[in-house]
């Protein structure tokens, strides 16, 4: 009922728009066996083979778009996620499958650890420099 005591037939709002939760996307699964690598920076790649993902009934509009995303340019899972507009969760899942189906690798960064010391790097221009 609305405030005027006359009931309402719609309860979202106009832009609001279609309404799908999350786990239907996933198939109830909140977790993929690929998961453990897909921390917001991995990177994504998109397969040589995976030229035309569409033709593959068993994926969903959701895969596609990964794939067509990452297909020129290497995307990150929280750029998937935002050009996506889905959940960081869903999108992990998603790529999860991806990546079993061979059709999209991850890569990582080089973690802040393993690059080398500002201070190396330093010396060597200085060094070049001295040259």
């Amino acid at each position: 009922m609305s405030a005027d005591g006359q009931e309402s037939a719609h309860f979202f709002d106009a832009d609001a728009g279609p309404v799908v939760r999350p786990y239907a996307m996933t198939r109830g699964r909140t977790t993929s066996p690929a998961q453990h690598r897909l921390d917001l920076i991995a990177v994504v790649v998109a397969e040589s083979r995976a030229h035309d993902p569409g033709a593959d009934q068993t994926l969903s509009p959701e895969h596609v778009d990964i794939v067509a995303l990452c297909r020129d340019t290497p995307q990150s899972v929280a750029e998937l996620a935002a050009e996506l507009d889905l959940p960081i969760g869903v999108v992990r899942v998603l790529i999860g499958d991806l990546v079993t189906a061979e059709l999209v690798h991850v890569t990582r960064p080089v973690p802040p650890a393993e690059l080398p010391d500002e201070s190396i790097l330093r010396d060597v221009i200085d060094g070049l420099r001295a040259l």
